[in-house]
């Protein structure tokens, strides 16, 4: 049976895409280590992820921009994301498991599975994938975004974060219908 475990990173941040994951493992090569990616040191996701592209039978990144989180909020947003992680994938699935309590529509099986990241070695992996996709693009972000502190926060509302908001403005990356970024955002309306 070909089992996908589909997880997401980036639904609370302010800035920066949601991306989410699909892997199928490959189950004559089994990854020691896998957990859910909250858990490990980036130095150890790092490792994961270069494990799971290297010996998983396959594996897709899915994205959704801050304009469509804008358009169609974050939970359809990740969805979304989800979808398109899903149909990157070359493999067919038999049952596609997904972290939390939503799945996205699909055209293969699909359940949802609470904590799935901590239980289900698939969507561990998935879990790792998306977070070391999202925080690599964080750091490109924060060359193109100076003064942000992308690289440091990964768009999350740290107060480092907030203050540069409120210097500089919500900037082309910055998800506008989340209300600390709406807040400058009508002000620069109003200004």
């Amino acid at each position: 049976m070909r089992i996908v475990g589909v997880d997401e990173a980036g639904r609370g941040p302010l800035a920066g895409p949601v991306i989410a994951a699909a892997v199928v493992l490959h189950t004559r090569k089994p990854i020691i280590g896998l957990a859910d990616s909250k858990q490990l040191s980036a130095k150890k996701r790092e490792y994961l992820a270069n494990k799971i592209q290297e010996s998983a039978e396959a594996w897709s990144i899915g994205r959704a921009e801050p304009a469509e989180i804008d358009r169609i909020n974050i939970l359809q947003a990740t969805l979304m994301a989800m979808q398109r992680a899903v149909g990157g994938l070359v493999q067919v699935p038999d049952i596609v498991l997904v972290d939390g309590q939503h799945c996205p529509k699909l055209i293969y099986p699909s359940v949802a599975v609470i904590k799935g990241d901590q239980k289900i070695a698939e969507i561990s992996a998935a879990s790792i994938l998306a977070k070391v996709h999202r925080d690599l693009e964080m750091c490109c972000l924060d060359m193109h975004y100076p003064g942000y502190g992308f690289k440091k926060h990964k768009g999350y509302g740290t107060v480092e974060h907030l203050i540069a908001l409120k210097k500089l403005g919500p900037s082309k990356v910055h998800r506008r219908s989340f209300a600390p970024v709406w807040q400058y955002a009508k002000r620069e309306r109003s200004d």
